[in-house]
């Protein structure tokens, strides 16, 4: 159901606020370049620091701007089950195809816990469910039999977004779960691994600045061009490395204010860059001649 490269599109401020324009222009920077869908609201959006009202708006606008081109899969995930559902309802009701679901952080939920968190969100819309398993940032990791339940008794719940960096528990998602079940890359280093074990693409952070290779990699792989997808994957992964290089979002705002394309700003608790770090994603972007 969802495939291709899928950006997590960061959030644009201006003066602390939330940037609009901006926002609906790197839309449709997307929309141009072959970006297969919009992720607003996500990680890579500064979900954590937005209000609810700002979070709201920004799924607004992205629905409002992408008129049904691409699908726009909102993040309305929450550490609180019924913050979740909120969200996800407004998105559901402002047009959003589908929601991101973050798994609860700091909670540290049982997978009982987890299993019940994320059918409530399921039952509360009738949009499609994305999976989000990040541990690294949520401390619980969602296990394969945990998933494979979910996708069994909630119809709605169509893929997961794996950012656990173990290609053994995504194999096990891909042996347990309906052949229909979207496993989405959370790694930008690991889209083409995932794709090779029935991936379907990538919800990416990288394609904020370079969306048309990400999207040429994963269309390359679909056409059988194997070796093709090989050279964007090594071409991509020094660009990458710098791009997580600090906390995400940090260095791709970063790399966006060095190209031109947005404020840099950040909100605390993010800030700029350590001085060596920020010579080190310069130099990455000049070698892969993104500024010069």
């Amino acid at each position: 159901m969802f495939k291709g490269s899928i950006v997590a599109i960061i959030t644009p401020f201006k003066n602390g606020k939330l940037d609009e324009k901006k926002l609906r222009d790197l839309i449709e920077f997307h929309i141009k370049n072959g970006t297969s869908g919009i992720v607003p609201c996500g990680t890579t959006g500064e979900s954590a620091t937005l209000s609810f009202d700002e979070h709201d708006r920004v799924i607004e606008i992205t629905v409002e701007q992408v008129k049904k081109r691409v699908p726009v899969i909102a993040g309305t995930g929450s550490n609180s089950t019924e913050e979740a559902i909120m969200l996800t309802k407004h998105a559901a009701k402002s047009g959003a195809d589908a929601s991101l679901q973050v798994s609860p952080y700091y909670n540290r939920p049982t997978q009982k816990g987890l299993y019940e968190h994320f059918k409530a969100v399921a039952d509360s819309v009738n949009i499609p469910i994305i999976l989000y398993n990040i541990a690294s940032r949520t401390g619980v990791n969602i296990e394969p039999e945990t998933i494979a339940k979910l996708a069994e008794n909630c119809k709605n719940i169509v893929g997961v977004k794996e950012a656990s960096g173990n290609l053994d528990q995504m194999s096990r998602i891909k042996a347990l779960c309906p052949e229909s079940f979207d496993l989405i890359s959370g790694d930008d280093s690991l889209t083409l691994p995932i794709l090779s074990i029935g991936g379907t693409g990538i919800i990416s952070v990288v394609a904020n600045i370079v969306p048309k290779d990400v999207a040429s990699l994963v269309s390359e792989f679909e056409k059988g061009n194997l070796k093709k997808a090989q050279e964007i994957h090594f071409k991509l992964l020094p660009l990458i490395k710098a791009i997580f290089i600090e906390t995400n979002p940090i260095p791709v705002k970063t790399a966006m204010g060095l190209m031109g394309m947005c404020e840099p700003d950040l909100r605390l608790p993010l800030c700029e860059m350590l001085p060596e770090n920020l010579e080190k994603l310069k130099k990455a972007l000049k070698e892969y001649g993104l500024i010069k």
